[in-house]
């Protein structure tokens, strides 16, 4: 096997454009894909060659990275991309997609004689650009070797959890720690919404936990993004809401109830209608205001 890889990436938003640029950086031949080609542009100066459409993309690609929305996004782009891939291509399907969108996709990597595997990440922007992602795999032995030395190059830790890439035992370990993930996020924006309500110098919030047990550096992170008001994404608003979705349908089909997953969604959108879905998803905080949005002046607190 060479030791260049040629690479595929369909979705280059803020998780695939650090992947792409970490596969690039480790020596392998990347090509790109994004819906809108001109967010997937400033990758050329990487040396990635961005492509018009999916086809061209995966054309005698070694493995294939899908990391798009959702699973009706993953199935529409591979559809198009179907007639360019290879026998024996390893795909690596990275969206959030939870566990019932698999049986449908790998239908359609057996139909390709692909090798398909159930791969979604942990991390955000900055994880993914450090290559430091944590990766939750699930799919044959066959795969493997190329699969590795993809994994290696975009994260720093694999957990293998099986050889079935459709059981959805990756999907559904995803959808349980984004469950944390989303309860930490709405924690914290609910101290900071109530502080800044009461008269609370929010910093004082910090101070008081340092160290201690309730103290987690997700809640600093999320604080950091409310405090200084800048909300650039990410994992946007929208997107958390598109996964709690998925949290709660995987939940009610198995009898469990989620209120706090419930009640965050709600919040999600509310956010989002008052304009917030493509900001971070830390802007569940001005879901606890009427609009207009409050002042974020962070000198305000």
């Amino acid at each position: 096997m060479s030791d260049t890889l040629t690479v595929a990436v369909l979705g280059t938003g803020i998780m695939g454009a650090g992947m792409a640029r970490n596969l690039s950086a480790a020596g392998h031949e990347v090509r790109a894909w994004n819906r809108t080609r001109s967010r997937a542009q400033p990758l050329e100066a990487d040396g990635i060659r961005v492509t018009d459409d999916p086809a061209d993309a995966v054309r005698d690609a070694d493995a294939v990275i899908t990391m798009l929305f959702d699973g009706p996004s993953v199935l529409e782009v591979m559809r198009a991309a179907a007639p360019a891939l290879r026998e024996g291509v390893v795909w690596v399907q990275s969206s959030t997609v939870g566990p019932d969108a698999l049986a449908e996709l790998g239908a359609l990597a057996a139909e390709t004689g692909a090798h398909f595997l159930d791969a979604p990440v942990l991390g955000t922007r900055p994880v993914a650009e450090a290559g430091e992602l944590t990766v939750l795999a699930a799919g044959p032995a066959a795969a493997r070797p190329v699969a590795e030395r993809v994994f290696d190059a975009v994260g720093r830790t694999t957990i293998w959890l099986g050889d079935d890439g459709t059981a959805g035992a990756a999907s559904s370990l995803k959808l349980v720690l984004n469950t944390w993930v989303l309860a930490v996020t709405h924690g914290t924006a609910e101290v900071m919404a109530l502080a800044k309500g009461l008269g609370v110098d929010r910093d004082h919030i910090l101070e008081a936990i340092g160290g201690g047990p309730l103290d987690l550096p997700y809640l600093r992170a999320k604080s950091a993004v409310i405090l200084s008001g800048d909300f650039a994404p990410n994992f946007t608003v929208d997107a958390a809401a598109k996964d709690a979705g998925l949290i709660l349908g995987a939940a009610d089909r198995h009898g469990i109830r989620l209120d706090l997953t419930a009640a965050g969604a709600d919040r999600f959108h509310r956010a989002s209608a008052q304009g917030h879905g493509d900001e971070d998803m830390a802007a569940s905080y001005f879901a606890s205001f009427p609009a207009p949005d409050p002042d974020l002046d962070p000198e305000a607190k």
